[in-house]
C-alpha cells in the first residue's frame, strides 16, 4: 500500500513541477562567468544604474511602488518608462540576440528595477535571492539558481545574476532568465 501511495506521489509532483529543482548545467557556469558577468559592465547599463541611484529613493518608496505594482493589472505608464527606457531597448537587443534569453532584467543598488524586457511579477527584487546574493552587500558575485520548470512558457529556466560594475564598485545587479536547452 505504501510502495503504490508513494508511487502515485511521485508521479503527481513530477506532473506539477512542485518540489522539483536541480542545479543548473555547466553550461549555464560557463555562460555566466564570461557573457553575462561582461553585461554588468557595459556602459549603458551601468548608466542606466548609476542614474538610478542618484535618485537616492528610500526603501520605505520602492516598498510603496512595490505594492502598487503587484496590485496592478496590466502596463501603468510608469511600468511602460521601464520597459521603454533606453536601457530596456538595449536589454531587448541582447535578448533577440541569442534564443536563450527569456528575459532581462537591471537592478539598482537597493534591488529596484531599472529596467526590464517584459514586466516582472514586482518592482522591488531586494528581498530575492537573485538580487541578494549577485550584489552581495556591495561585494559582487554571480549567482545561478536552480533551474526549475516555467509553467507560462513550457520550458526549463534558470535565472543567472550577475552585478552591475562601475570601475570596480558594485552598483546594482543583472538577472537573465535563461532557457537551458538554447544554450549550445
Amino acid at each position: 500500500m505504501f510502495k503504490k501511495f508513494f508511487l502515485v506521489f511521485i508521479a503527481f509532483m513530477m506532473f506539477t513541477g512542485i518540489g522539483f529543482s536541480e542545479k543548473a548545467p555547466q553550461k549555464i557556469y560557463d555562460l555566466a562567468d564570461s557573457k553575462l558577468a561582461e553585461i554588468g559592465s557595459d556602459p549603458i547599463v551601468v548608466q542606466a544604474v548609476k542614474a538610478q541611484n542618484a535618485k537616492n529613493m528610500t526603501l520605505d518608496q520602492i516598498k510603496s511602488i512595490d505594492e502598487k505594482w503587484k496590485k496592478t493589472p496590466g502596463l501603468d505608464d510608469f511600468m511602460k518608462s521601464i520597459l521603454n527606457s533606453e536601457l530596456a531597448v538595449h536589454l531587448r537587443k541582447i535578448q533577440n540576440q541569442k534564443q536563450y534569453y527569456a528575459e532581462i532584467f537591471a537592478m539598482d543598488n537597493k534591488g529596484a528595477n531599472v529596467a526590464m524586457t517584459d514586466k516582472t511579477s514586482d518592482y522591488w527584487q531586494g528581498d530575492e535571492a537573485k538580487f541578494q546574493k549577485s550584489f552581495s552587500d556591495g561585494k559582487g558575485m554571480v549567482f545561478v539558481d536552480e533551474v526549475e520548470y516555467d509553467e507560462s512558457t513550457q520550458t526549463y529556466l534558470v535565472q543567472v545574476s550577475v552585478p552591475v560594475v562601475d570601475i570596480g564598485k558594485v552598483i546594482g545587479a543583472v538577472t537573465f532568465g535563461i532557457d537551458i536547452d538554447h544554450v549550445e
